[in-house]
This record gives structure tokens, C-alpha cells and sequence, in this order.
């Protein structure tokens, strides 16, 4: 058997729609898990990555949290940007609820998470962690968008840290063969299908994505969460285009 490796795009809330190829994944890609070495990710993309590797039973519970994350988010009179609202204190609640007490030890070697230094701006990709605690503030840092999701940056062994997004936002696992998902069209394995006649293509931090209208649309729903039956949609759509990749490459 091959190794192979899972990579999840930077998505921001179009998270959704890893949660729904990740569905598609655990249900109908036993052949592919068995294979599988790393998951990788960035952003919402590590999110979904740890959620993989340390608690797959929670993916409802995933579901639940990012629907609610989003309508507290569009609750509030200028988003995430609301003075008062503090969005990483209601990301951190979030993992805090889904990891098990064990998710780092799972973690290692397991989960490579793409976050930048915030004063070289340099990427870096973490994939050891020593407790519970040095996880899950890997994972707010590859979240934490400056000044958008708040004003200081994640501390992280003496350092400070941001958005692993800004500088790598789909990490390539160096050794076996990386299976790429992202939510905005593009040649990625698994990502929406582009149905228009444009070929142009715009690099976002080592990710190719099609110039084009849709994923402009998606980049703006990404940071502005957009009505639930709109997630929703993203969700199904994640989830039939992993099915569709399974398919097609005869892993079921």
C-alpha cells in the first residue's frame, strides 16, 4: 500500500466544507485511512486535520460547533470585528470541546500545522506537541488572522505566532503522496469544480486557485460567514466532491 498524506486548505468559514469531504472520507475511504500517514492543514484546514486525527467521532459535534460559531459571528454588528466580541476566547471553547485529553500524544508525527512567525513572517510547521495545551494553541495560531480575530498574536514556546494561512495556507507533506483539498476551485484533488471558461490562475500562499468570480465569492464568505443554508451547501458539496475523488481514483 501507498502512503499518502491529507492536506486542508486555509478556509476559513468555509470550513464547512472540509467537515463535509472529511464526512465523505471516514465513511467511504477505508482504503485510503488505512494508507494514511499525515494530515496537514492550515487555519480552519488544521482544524479539521486535528479533528481527523484525534477525535473522527466528534465530526457531528464539529458540525454543530462551526454552525454556531458562524451565527455568532454574523450576530454581531461588524463580524468578528465587533469591539467586545472576542472571537479566539469562542474558537479556543470550541476545540476545548472536541479534543480528547489524549489529542496531543495522537497529534505527534500525525498532524503537521502551518503557522507564521509574526515578526519574520517566516512559516513554520509544527508537528510535535508536548501537551494538550502546546496543541491547541498551535491551532489558534494557524487561525489567528491579525486584527481580525483580535490584536495579539498566539504565544507559542516564547514566541509569537499568526495565521499559518498568510504563508503556506496547503501544506505538502514531504514524503508519500499528499491528497489536497480545498474549498476554492482550483487543481486541487479535491475543490469545487470551475465551471467557467477562465484559466487563469492566482497563487495564495502556495495554493492555486482559479481567478474567477466564485472564488472571489468564497474568499469574502471565508472571513464573513454566510447564512446557515449556504453552509450547508458548502458542506454537501465537500462531501460529494471527496465521494467523487474516491471514485474516480478507485479507492472504493
Amino acid at each position: 500500500m501507498r502512503v499518502v498524506n491529507l492536506s486542508f486548505a486555509a478556509a476559513g468559514f468555509l470550513g464547512a466544507y472540509h467537515l463535509g469531504a472529511a464526512e465523505a472520507l471516514l465513511r467511504n475511504g477505508d482504503r485510503l485511512l488505512s494508507s494514511l500517514k499525515v494530515c496537514a492543514g492550515a487555519s480552519a484546514g488544521a482544524l479539521v486535520a486535528s479533528m481527523m486525527i484525534t477525535a473522527p467521532d466528534k465530526l457531528q459535534h464539529c458540525k454543530k460547533f462551526t454552525y454556531r460559531f458562524a451565527s455568532n459571528v454574523r450576530s454581531q454588528r461588524f463580524g468578528a470585528l465587533t469591539p467586545g466580541y472576542d472571537f479566539m476566547l469562542e474558537l479556543r471553547e470550541g476545540i476545548e470541546e472536541i479534543l480528547p485529553p489524549n489529542a496531543h500524544q495522537l497529534a505527534s508525527d500525525r498532524l503537521h500545522v502551518s503557522i507564521t512567525h509574526a515578526k519574520t513572517h517566516k512559516n513554520s510547521m509544527v508537528s510535535s506537541f508536548s501537551s494538550r495545551d502546546d496543541l491547541i494553541k498551535v491551532l489558534l495560531a494557524s487561525c489567528f488572522v491579525p486584527v481580525y480575530a483580535g490584536l495579539k498574536p498566539v504565544e507559542f514556546q516564547g514566541q509569537k505566532w499568526i495565521d499559518g494561512g498568510l504563508t503556506d495556507s496547503l501544506p505538502i507533506v514531504p514524503l508519500g503522496h499528499t491528497i489536497t483539498v480545498s474549498p476554492f476551485s482550483g487543481p486541487q484533488d479535491i475543490s469545487p469544480e470551475h465551471k467557467g471558461i477562465s484559466r487563469n490562475y492566482l497563487r495564495l500562499a502556495n495554493m492555486s486557485v482559479v481567478l474567477s468570480v466564485e472564488n472571489l465569492r468564497r474568499l469574502n464568505e471565508a472571513l464573513f460567514p454566510p447564512p446557515l443554508t449556504r453552509l450547508k451547501k458548502l458542506e454537501q458539496d465537500g462531501h460529494q466532491d471527496a465521494l467523487n475523488f474516491l471514485k474516480r481514483e478507485k479507492w472504493i
